[in-house]
């Protein structure tokens, strides 16, 4: 069966990096279990084991526990894990969408098994007592239309437990959940934790998924995945690429870690590029400039290592790398300075009002890399959000299309789409749901350009430190975080031999 991995702040590094849809884990167990001479009933065995050691691990003092099933092999699961925790002596409660009688394959077979160790169903709203866990076995990664009936009236029983204090399980991904988007079909359970099996699904991790799925964990039921085939993305987090920082030359100078100028800081919006301009310092960029309207102050009175960029001086290449939109605005003079800035061969990276000008005038150019949040790229695709938000994988695939570069796609399980791979950040937390974060993201990924890292590279990395910064910023407290709290934590990261050393 394998050892269960886990997934929280101190943990992510533990779990697979490989993200599968849906239908390439339902292959893949297929084809890897009769490679194996496992049947899938075997399998659903061995789903329900990693249900019960994981129950049995994580809440070792539960006498009560709450089955609810549905009509498919996700419900078989929840039948072959009531039957086994009966027999460790649990008192195990089961409701039903279906009648036992009418489930077919092995989900019958399980239900059959259930019943003949004396086990009982119950229906959807038959009274029971109060549980000390409750278990969603619903539905599955086959979903694809809104949920209604009786298994919307069944996970909204489960909902109202959970509200009352009684922790959940979803059974591979809590039901209502759509496995390859994180979309929400109608009603979905708010799952305490949910053990997923074979492979990650990036629904659990992007979209809607985390809001829903609590503490994640993945049972591989003993199926190499990885070894079957190529998957739809890679989660990627600090950890795993903390290494491409490598410490410094001894006879470095200035000029070997690159110029960054940055174009925004529109009359009142001053603090935007700085907090960019500021993390591109705090993140190795050897020089930065600020190019801002004439009626704001030096950037040099807040911080004395920037400099001050001119309009007129936009086209005489002294930067490596350029920043443009943290403040920009979209008035006359904005559209100015965006024409101009654009006017270069230099990497660039492409954020707030420089997406929406762009947005208003598409191009498609191979030398940038693109930060839109979801509202932003609502107004690059033409779009609605909500339809953003529905397919998030889709979205940031066709804007990388349409835009070409690297596409940074924000939100939760950020998206990094270089037109070869796919990759998903589900570092970060919702302490930066707040002003600035996105111009400190923009900063971090132009320094690291600035110190030579390949696009792709650069972006994947700077969204990875940057959640992990937000993360440990976090740990005073996610309300009230603000986005120069983790100015201080993206220098030590950047630095990843200093504090490993500490």
């Amino acid at each position: 069966m394998g050892e269960i991995k886990q997934v929280s702040r101190e943990t992510d590094a533990s779990l697979p990096h490989s993200l599968w849809r849906a239908e390439q884990i339902r292959q893949a167990e297929i084809a890897l279990a009769a490679a194996a001479g496992i049947s899938l009933y075997a399998l659903m065995e061995r789903a329900g084991g990693a249900l019960e050691q994981h129950i049995l691990q994580r809440w070792p003092g539960v006498r009560r526990v709450l089955i609810c099933c549905g009509a498919g092999n996700n419900g078989g699961d929840g039948y072959v894990l009531a039957r086994r925790l009966r027999e460790k002596g649990l008192m195990v409660t089961v409701l039903a969408t279906r009648e036992p009688a009418r489930l077919k394959g092995d989900a019958g077979r399980a239900a059959s098994s259930w019943l003949a160790a004396g086990g009982s169903v119950l229906g959807v709203d038959a009274p029971v007592p109060a549980p000390d866990l409750v278990i969603d076995a619903v539905l599955g990664t086959g979903v694809a239309l809104p949920v209604e009936g009786d298994p919307a009236r069944l996970i909204a029983r489960i909902n109202h437990w959970q509200q009352e204090g009684t922790p959940v399980l979803a059974v591979d991904l809590p039901s209502g959940l759509q496995a390859d988007t994180g979309l929400v079909l109608g009603e979905v359970v708010q799952a305490s934790e949910t053990l997923t099996f074979i492979g990650l699904k990036p629904g659990l991790l992007t979209g809607a998924g985390p809001n829903w799925c609590g503490r994640l964990s993945l049972a591989p039921l003993g199926l190499a995945i990885d070894r079957w085939g190529s998957p739809v993305a890679q989660r990627i987090d600090y950890p795993a690429l903390a290494s491409q920082l490598t410490p410094r030359r001894r006879t470095a100078h200035k000029g070997d870690h690159g110029r960054v100028l940055l174009v925004g800081g529109n009359a009142g919006m001053q603090g935007a590029i700085l907090l960019a301009a500021r993390a591109a310092l705090r993140a190795g960029a050897g020089l930065v400039r600020v190019c801002q309207h004439p009626s704001l102050p030096a950037p040099s009175l807040s911080q004395p290592e920037l400099m001050q960029a001119d309009p007129s001086e936009l086209g005489q290449g002294w930067d490596s790398v350029r920043v443009i939109g943290p403040g920009l605005g979209q008035d006359e003079w904005a559209r100015r300075c965006f024409a101009a800035a654009l006017c270069q061969n230099e990497s660039l990276v492409i954020d707030a009002d420089g997406l929406n000008l762009l947005a208003q005038h598409p191009l498609h150019r191979d030398n940038w890399v693109l930060t839109p949040h979801p509202g932003e790229a609502a107004r690059l695709l033409g779009c609605r959000v909500a339809e953003v938000e529905a397919d998030r994988l889709a979205a940031v695939t066709t804007l990388q299309q349409r835009y070409g570069g690297v596409v940074v796609l924000k939100g939760a399980g950020t998206l990094i789409h270089d037109g070869e791979q796919l990759r998903l950040c589900n570092e970060g937390n919702p302490g930066m749901a707040s002003g600035g974060m996105g111009d400190l993201l923009s900063g971090i990924i132009a320094a690291l350009l600035a110190q030579g890292l390949p696009a792709a590279q650069a972006a994947a990395l700077g969204v990875a430190l940057h959640g992990e910064a937000g993360d440990l910023a976090a740990t005073e407290g996610e309300r009230g975080m603000l986005a120069s709290d983790l100015l201080p934590w993206v220098r030590r990261l950047v630095n990843p031999q200093i504090s490993q050393e500490r």
